[in-house]
């Protein structure tokens, strides 16, 4: 069955994107972009759990208290991981503007602020 316009076309864009790319290097889960903000959590963190969420899932035929007690731990790292990067980025932002003087001109107030309501957002969403 032959291909009509559209798909010549898309077919043809998308061979040029893959014969740009080094022949040594396929598109993999590093070089994609999701859009919006950075995840809270580190990747490495992040994987280290999803991977322990994922054994426990995996095992619960076989051993379902097990499974329940790996993903609880797996429930209790991301947590611990998240309180601490919070409370890190509490920190900077507060130093940020507490200790400035108190004529600081409310532009860097504002960004502060701003920085505060992403933060928060970036929680509320998750």
């Amino acid at each position: 069955m032959p291909l009509d316009a559209t798909e010549a076309v898309h077919t043809t864009m998308y061979d040029q994107t893959r014969a740009q790319q080094p022949a040594d290097k396929s598109p993999g889960r590093a070089d994609r972009r999701t859009p919006g903000p950075e995840p809270l959590l580190p990747a490495d963190g992040r994987e280290e759990i999803v991977r322990r969420l994922g054994h426990a899932v995996n095992t619960f035929a076989d051993a379902p208290r097990e499974a329940l007690e790996q993903a609880e731990a797996a429930f209790d790292e991301a947590t611990a991981q998240l309180a601490k990067v919070l409370a890190e980025q509490r920190q900077a932002l507060r130093a940020d503007w507490q200790n400035r003087d108190p004529e600081t001109d409310s532009t860097e107030l504002r960004l502060a602020l701003r920085q505060y309501r992403e933060i928060t957002q970036r929680l509320l969403r998750a």
